[in-house]
């Protein structure tokens, strides 16, 4: 799901990127997100709350990473996947720049902020000692390649977890859930859910498990392919498609910053995120869940999460996924 794509479907570079669940958030008016920020509560529209917390303090995603646990010494055996991390001094990370919420770059400091921005960042400390990475842009296409050629150590890019992937990389997690969610115009009346679709004209991003997910949910709805998350919206802006279907994680850093867009009902499919490492060193995947589970337990992907995206939706963090919980390890 990135140019602002994301996730399970791309990851984005220019592509596309994935999703989670639960978690009942609130702020003012109460915005409930199920997982990937799954919409509950009173209404059926999401408008993310602009400007961040509501006005409660906190920590940069700069400051949160800086504070995040360095690895023991004994944990970096030798000659494994981290080690090899270790002595280059960079993580090589396969994502997107344009993914807003989960990776983007920022056009003034040229630093990459988000959600899955500031993991890599995180994992590269606790390997290294330092959050020093560098970035190759992924498609839907390319991820897997990148990962099983050795160009990448591993992949931030709202990737969902599926056991087609499965059968060629591995992946640590889920660090969380989301679900497909369907984006329209503001004003639009009549689509509150997936059955409205039938008869519409519906944009999303082609290889992506949204484009499959729709043809079962909507039959009869004409289906846009997009490479990128951009094009989708531009499609809905420009009245060439009746709504936008993907990870709502996605859509709602797409309508953050966008009165003129809303996103509709709640996620009609889950949807795990995760890690995409090499599948030829299962010592990395188990690795990577252990740092998981020890940012899980002291807080630090609670306050990344507050940094980033709920600097956007505001609300206190949802509970992270069980590990292993995607792939039944």
């Amino acid at each position: 799901m990135v140019p602002q794509q994301r996730g399970r479907r791309t990851e984005q570079g220019p592509g596309g990127l994935p999703r989670w669940r639960r978690a009942v958030l609130a702020a003012g008016a109460a915005l409930a997100l199920t997982g990937v920020l799954a919409a509950c509560g009173g209404g059926s529209s999401v408008h993310p709350v602009k400007g961040g917390r509501g006005g409660a303090a906190g920590p940069t995603q700069e400051q949160v990473v800086a504070g995040a646990p360095v690895a023991p010494a004994a944990a970096i055996t030798p000659g494994s996947w981290m080690a090899k991390v270790k002595k280059r001094g960079t993580l090589l990370v396969g994502g997107t720049d344009s993914s807003a919420v989960f990776s983007q770059r920022n056009p003034v400091t040229n630093k990459l902020e988000g959600f899955d921005a500031g993991l890599s960042q995180m994992l590269a400390r606790y390997i290294i000692g330092k959050p020093s990475t560098k970035l190759s842009l992924v498609t839907v296409d390319t991820r897997e390649t990148l990962l099983q050629n050795g160009t990448v150590d591993a992949v931030f890019a709202t990737y969902t977890v599926t056991p087609q992937r499965a059968e060629k990389v591995a992946f640590a997690g889920p660090y969380y859930e989301s679900g497909d969610a369907i984006l329209v115009k503001a004003g639009t009346t009549g689509i509150t859910g997936p059955a409205d679709l039938n008869g519409k004209t519906v944009a999303t991003e082609g290889n992506s498990t949204a484009a499959l997910d729709l043809k079962k949910v909507a039959p009869k709805a004409k289906t846009l392919l997009f490479q990128e998350d951009g094009e989708c919206v531009a499609a809905v802006k420009q009245g060439r498609a009746d709504a936008y279907v993907l990870d709502q994680s996605i859509l709602l850093g797409d309508v953050a910053d966008d009165t003129g867009l809303k996103v509709v009902g709640q996620p009609f499919t889950q949807e795990p995120y995760g890690i995409g490492l090499p599948k030829a060193d299962p010592e990395a995947k188990a690795f990577v869940d252990a740092w998981l589970k020890t940012i899980y337990a002291d807080g630090q992907w609670a306050k990344l999460w507050q940094a980033t995206i709920g600097a956007k939706v505001g609300g206190s963090p949802p509970a992270p996924p069980a590990i292993g919980s995607a792939d039944g390890s």
